[in-house]
This record gives structure tokens, C-alpha cells and sequence, in this order.
């Protein structure tokens, strides 16, 4: 680290200066250190036990960090505090008055953060956007291009432009509520401030040209986005609770008969001999020969996902050697090992190996690892490494997850699977969350909000109330980041509602022969750290001006005349030139905001609007997708499975609009980790205009040698 300059001294005096001697504490004279291009960070005195980034195994991804363009340090560092008192740390960043912000963990409420308090705590969600959530990522975005991340496994308070300081840059007006009709019950703030109950915390700022860039950043930071397996981004099914091995074997070829797609079958509970807590063992009467059914699933290419949760049953192969390795408390009677503990992940880790990924079991779902508070451990808890039981209450998912995940690499395999529980960090790790909370509208929101912070999120789907319902859910499962029904209670089927199947099968093959351009956009997710459900605030030229409808006076409900807040929360694009609309029951229309620039309906090439406002019919079949000018969408033909390794198929891109376009077809052999070593090819895709006039489509292979498709068809969807 470079010795402080005169002028950092300087700020440094002024900056405690605003704390009397009696309350502040010394702070570092330099307290910002640039880790890589657009990264600083403040680095602690002390380091607790656990932090979220040590918890996810996060890895950053220095070399292409390097990359982008430099930019300055984005924000006025005299206005930043960071104090110590109490054994607490306060922090202060300075908000303009137009500036909104974003992230801050998975909600399903809003998507602008601005002038909310959050307790940032892993739970359940429980219906209200207050901090408690299954991803409370203390990580959020502003739109002036810059973001913030507390790497703290505490319970964070953020009170995200919600509170006026005595000493204030920039006060709020003050009104009389007597006389002046102006008056407001929450006057606007100049500032996020976060109480950290510690004395230390890691803090990074990222900067970039764009709020998209500090995205990608953060993402790079974390090790980049996860690749999924080819079979990870088709269809999965998860089947009834108390199935037996005939039971799934029956339901894979009702798949095939139906036309369905089917790429992975998830087991829940009842594939073990006792759960709620987990025995992790095949059951005897179920599953007499689980290697041998896993194997016959294979040969049908479709692979096995299992259920867990993390507790350790009495009288279980595990439970002995986990004993000494464990918490004080229970969970369901079950011990909670202390996975900080290298022993305690070899414990499971060589059980796993043995009886389950060496069979060639492909994933796990990690179930009941966020809440609520009356089941999962107290913060009276202690564990053998020391961790505190708040500590080990935030990590545990990520724990868990990269536990995991480093066992399928070592094994050179991919994986792909679900998690109740993650934070901060996440983004390289090979899983989706997912909840019981099931209001279709707030599944949208949660997804958008999931490309703020690094996680990735299902809209899953499991029963409906009408024919109607379960068409418009299994229209948005299938442009999310795993499409999947969860019918380990209800039992649903594809064909369930069967006046609408025809329409449920069409957008299912839709989504597999949009595999080309999905698995393209998730390595850019990888290389680039661009999230695969970017939010409207990150599509370029998009500006984001949220509106507040004037409030009702009401000397009950409202008696301070609260106004409401308008966001945008039900459109996102998915990947980089598809805008998802999503319908929800009983809609007739709905309205779209297109971006800057022309956009052409999917289905048919026609132009839609350009940077406005439309209204579009909610056709029940359809679920409305919009293509940019130029935009390319590579496709492959309908089937029922993911590409398996080393298979060749025909390729159809289509063309959108009137501009030039180009898109960068990613592949590789879709199992292993062979990609990081270079075994990948990308292959640039465009049109270019002719002489005379009309586009001419052109490929050209970048880099690699492995491809998967053997012919190329142009489609000019635009007259």
C-alpha cells in the first residue's frame, strides 16, 4: 500500500472531524485500497471468523477485471464515514438527490431500494420486503454506476436514504404540515447509512461506465457466473414425495410419450429411508437398487437430482462421526454439523462420494437452510470452530453450496441444482433458489431483482387454480434460469390442465430450441459477469425515472398521507436481446416499456415501438417476447433432451429488425470443467448489409475447436 498523501491526510481530518473526540474511533489515514481496476476496498484491522466471501469460496477473477476501461474512484470520499463505536461500525455513503438504488438481496415487493430500511437477515421470505429473505445480499447498485458491498456475515441494518443527519450536505426542505400541502411524512435523504453490529467489516466499492459494468464487476469478483451443464438449462421435473423407483421410471416414459421435454428428475424426500432429519440414505423399500436406477435414468438421458436438508439423523450412518462436528442445537432432532470445519465436510463429503455422485447422482436440492427462526438454530447456538451462530446462520447456504460444488468439480462434472439459502459471493456457484412463497406477480420481481446481486432464482411452478394460471406460470419458468415443475406434494403433471397443454408444451420446446442462445448468455454470465435476467435499470439507454402516485389521506390507514412508489417489476430482458413480458391470470393486455431503440415481436418480426410505452394483447398461448433491431437468436430444432456431448445438429439463426446485428455463439462439450483449460469455441454471428441493399448472415469462428452444429440456416424475420 502506497504511504497517504498530504491531500488523503487531509480529507481524513476532515472527515472525523464531524465526530466529537469523545465518540469517534481512528480510522485507517488511507482507508480505500484499489484492489483491481473500478475494485477498492476497506481493508479491517481485524478479520472476523467468517466472512460471505470466504464463505462462498469466492475467487476473483483479477485478469479480466483488468480489462475494463479505467474509471475513477465514484464517490466524493470526504463524505464517506466510517466510525467505530460501541463495538459497532457505522458506515455512511453519500445519495443524490435523483440517484436510486437497487439490490440489496432477493425481494419480491420492489425493485428500487430508495427510502427503505432493510434488517438484512436469512429467513423465509414472509411476504414483506424488509431485509429477512432467502439472499439477503448486502450489495447494491446505484444508478450513477457505482456499487457498494458489505462483506459481513452479520445482520445488517441499511437504511437505504431513509435518514437526515444534523449535519447533512444537502438537508431537506422544511415544510409546515399546518400550512403547506407540500409536506412530507419521509423527507428525501443525502445518504445509505449501515450499522454493522462488529467492529470490523470488509467494505469494496465498484465502479463502472455504466450501473450493467458495476454488475459485471461485482460478479468478476465473486469468480464470474456459473456455467451450467447443457442438461441444466432444459426441463426438470420433481416428483411426488413418496415415488418409488418404478413410480419415476413410469413417469420418465409418460415424459416421452407426452412429447414433453425432460432433462433432470428431482427425488424428494422419500428417496431416503427417514428425512425431517435426513438419513442421506437410500431407501431399502423404495429404492432397492438405487445405482442401478440411476444408471437406467441416464441411459434415458435424464439425470437425478436429490433432495436433502442439512440435519443429521440419530441412527444414521453420519451420525456418529458428525456428533463431535456439530452445534449445540438441533434442527428437527437433527445435529447441525459446523461445515467451517474441514473434518466435518470430509465427513460428508466421502459419504456423498460413495453412495451417491460415484452411482452418477448429478445435483443436490439443499431444502431448509434460511428459516424461520423457531426451526433453525438460535443465535444462543455455539459450534465446535467458535463461529458465532448469527455468523454461521448467513453462510450456511453458501457453505453448503460450495461444498458441493467443489466436490463435482474434482470429480470433472458439472452440476446443477437448488438452494433455500445464499448471499453474497454466489455468483460462481452452481445453484438456483427457489421458496414456498408462491404470488405469481412477486416470483417476477424476485427474478429481476436476481440480477442485481449474483444469484439466480426459479419462478418454479406447482399447482394452479385454473388451466389458465398454470399456462401463464409455465410461460415465465421456461425464461428463467431453470425451468422446472415441483410437484413433490400436488403431484401436477405437464398435462395436468389438459385444455391448455398443447400451449404448455409449445413454450417448453421453445425454450429448448432457444438452447443455443441460452447457453451463450450464461457464458457471458461466466467470462463477462453479465446476469442472464438483466433488470430494465442495466439495458442500456434505459432510464429509469420512478413515479410516486400522491397517497390518500386517511386518519387510519395512512394518516401521513404516504405516497406510493412505481417500479418497473414486471419486464426484464433475458439474456441480451429478448424482452420478457410476462402475462399473470385473467389479464386481457398489458402495458410494455421498450427501451431506446426499434423492438420486433418474437413471433412474427413485426416492429412493435421504439423507446415507448405500448399495449399489447395477452394472447393465451404466447407468452409476449420482444427481439431488438439486429438482435440474433441462434436455435436449434424441438427435442426432448439437451444436447448430449459430441452431438452435431442443425442450427437456425434468426434476424430481427433492419440494423446490422451480431451475437457470439458460445460452445463446448456441455459435462466438464474441460472449458476452463480452453476447450471452448466462439463463433461470431452477423449481418452485414450488401451492396444492393438486403442483409447477408455470416459465421466466423473466434477461437476453439469444438462446435456443435453441423448447418447453418439464416431466417429474416423482418420483411
Amino acid at each position: 500500500m502506497k504511504p497517504p498523501s498530504l491531500l488523503g491526510l487531509l480529507r481524513f481530518l476532515l472527515v472525523i472531524s464531524f465526530f466529537p473526540p469523545s465518540t469517534r474511533a481512528q480510522v485507517p489515514t488511507q482507508p480505500w485500497e484499489e484492489v483491481v481496476n473500478g475494485v477498492w476496498r476497506y481493508v479491517p484491522v481485524k478479520k472476523e471468523k467468517i466472512n460471505l466471501l470466504d464463505a462462498a469460496g469466492s475467487t476473483p477473477n483479477l485478469p479480466r477485471l483488468r480489462e475494463f476501461t479505467q474509471v475513477p474512484f465514484p464517490l466524493d470520499q470526504t463524505q464517506i464515514r466510517i466510525t467505530k463505536q460501541n463495538g459497532k461500525l457505522y458506515l455512511r455513503f453519500p445519495l443524490g438527490p435523483e440517484e436510486q438504488l437497487y439490490g440489496l438481496g432477493l425481494h419480491f415487493k420492489q425493485v428500487n431500494r430508495r427510502g427503505r430500511i432493510y434488517n438484512l437477515h436469512v429467513d423465509h421470505y414472509g411476504g414483506q420486503d424488509n431485509g429477512r429473505t432467502h439472499a439477503p445480499v448486502p450489495f447494491y447498485v446505484s444508478s450513477r454506476g457505482y456499487g457498494v458491498l458489505i462483506n459481513s456475515a452479520r445482520y445488517l441494518t441499511v437504511y437505504a436514504g431513509t435518514a437526515n443527519r444534523v449535519d447533512s450536505h444537502n438537508p431537506p426542505k422544511v415544510y409546515n404540515r399546518n400550512t403547506d400541502k407540500q409536506w412530507e411524512a419521509q423527507p428525501t435523504s443525502d445518504a445509505v447509512e449501515i450499522l454493522v453490529p462488529a467492529e470490523e467489516a470488509e467494505v469494496l466499492v465498484f465502479a463502472g461506465k455504466s450501473p450493467l459494468e458495476v454488475v459485471q464487476k461485482y460478479n468478476l469478483y465473486n469468480g464470474g457466473g456459473y456455467l451450467p451443464p447443457k442438461w441444466g438449462l432444459g426441463f426438470t421435473y420433481r416428483t411426488h414425495t413418496q415415488f418409488s423407483a418404478d413410480d419415476v421410471l413410469r413417469e420418465v416414459q409418460a415424459f416421452e410419450e407426452q412429447g414433453f421435454p425432460l432433462d433432470f428428475m428431482g427425488l424428494e424426500p422419500g428417496w431416503m429411508s427417514r428425512s425431517y432429519p435426513c438419513s442421506y440414505e437410500w431407501d431399502p423399500q423404495r429404492f432397492p437398487q438405487p445405482a442401478e436406477f440411476v444408471q437406467t435414468l441416464l441411459a434415458k438421458n435424464v439425470r437425478t437430482n436429490l433432495w436433502i436438508n442439512p440435519y443429521i439423523a440419530p441412527q444414521t450412518t453420519l451420525y456418529e462421526p458428525m456428533r463431535a462436528l456439530a452445534g449445540s442445537h438441533t434442527v428437527w432432532n437433527g445435529l447441525v454439523p459446523d461445515y467451517t470445519l474441514p473434518q466435518a465436510q470430509k465427513v460428508f463429503t466421502d459419504f456423498y462420494q460413495k453412495n451417491h455422485l460415484d452411482m452418477g447422482v448429478s445435483g443436490l436440492k439443499i431444502d431448509e437452510n434460511d428459516g424461520y427462526d423457531q426451526w433453525l438454530w438460535p443465535d444462543v447456538a455455539t459450534f465446535p470452530s467458535g463461529t458465532e451462530a448469527e455468523l454461521l446462520r448467513q453462510t450456511y447456504g453458501l457453505l453448503l453450496q460450495d461444498m458441493i460444488a467443489r466436490q463435482y468439480r474434482q470429480a470433472n462434472r458439472r452440476t446443477f441444482g437448488l438452494v433455500r439459502a445464499s448471499n453474497a459471493g454466489a455468483s460462481h456457484l452452481p445453484f438456483v433458489l427457489y421458496n414456498d412463497y408462491y404470488k405469481h406477480e412477486d416470483f417476477i420481481t424476485a427474478l429481476i431483482n436476481s440480477g442485481f446481486v449474483g444469484v439466480l432464482w426459479t419462478p418454479e411452478v406447482r399447482n394452479s387454480a385454473s388451466g389458465e394460471e398454470w399456462l401463464r406460470r409455465m410461460q415465465s419458468v421456461c425464461f428463467s434460469p431453470l425451468a422446472m415443475i415441483n410437484a413433490w406434494s400436488s403431484g401436477t403433471k405437464p398435462w395436468s390442465y389438459p385444455e391448455v397443454y398443447e400451449s404448455v408444451k409449445k413454450v417448453a420446446l421453445l425454450r429448448m430450441r432457444l438452447l443455443p442462445y441460452i447457453y451463450s448468455t450464461f457464458a457471458q454470465y461466466h467470462f463477462e459477469g453479465t446476469p442472464p435476467i438483466r433488470p430494465m435499470p442495466l439495458v442500456e439507454g434505459f432510464v429509469d425515472q420512478p413515479t410516486e402516485t400522491e397517497g390518500t389521506l386517511d386518519d387510519t390507514n395512512n394518516p401521513y398521507k404516504l405516497a406510493t412508489r412505481q417500479d418497473i417489476k414486471d419486464q426484464y430482458l433475458f439474456g441480451e436481446s429478448i424482452l420478457v413480458a410476462p402475462v399473470f391470470t385473467g389479464q386481457t393486455s398489458r402495458r410494455v416499456i421498450l427501451p431506446k431503440g426499434k423492438w420486433y415481436d418474437f413471433y412474427t418480426g413485426k416492429l412493435v415501438g421504439e423507446n415507448e410505452v405500448i399495449t399489447v394483447e395477452a394472447k393465451l398461448d404466447e407468452i409476449p417476447l420482444f427481439v431488438k433491431d439486429g438482435g440474433l437468436i441462434p436455435m436449434i430444432p424441438p427435442r426432448l433432451h439437451a444436447p448430449k456431448m459430441g452431438e452435431k445438429l442443425p442450427l437456425e439463426v434468426r434476424h430481427y429488425g433492419t440494423a446490422e446485428g451480431r451475437f457470439l455463439l458460445y460452445d463446448d462439450d456441455g459435462e466438464t470443467f474441460d472449458f476452463e483449460k480452453g476447450d471452448y469455441s466462439w463463433t461470431e454471428l452477423s449481418t452485414r448489409k450488401t451492396p444492393r441493399g438486403p442483409l447477408r448472415g455470416t459465421s466466423r469462428r473466434i477461437s476453439g475447436k469444438i462446435y456443435g452444429y453441423s448447418t447453418l440456416d439464416w431466417k429474416f424475420m423482418t420483411p
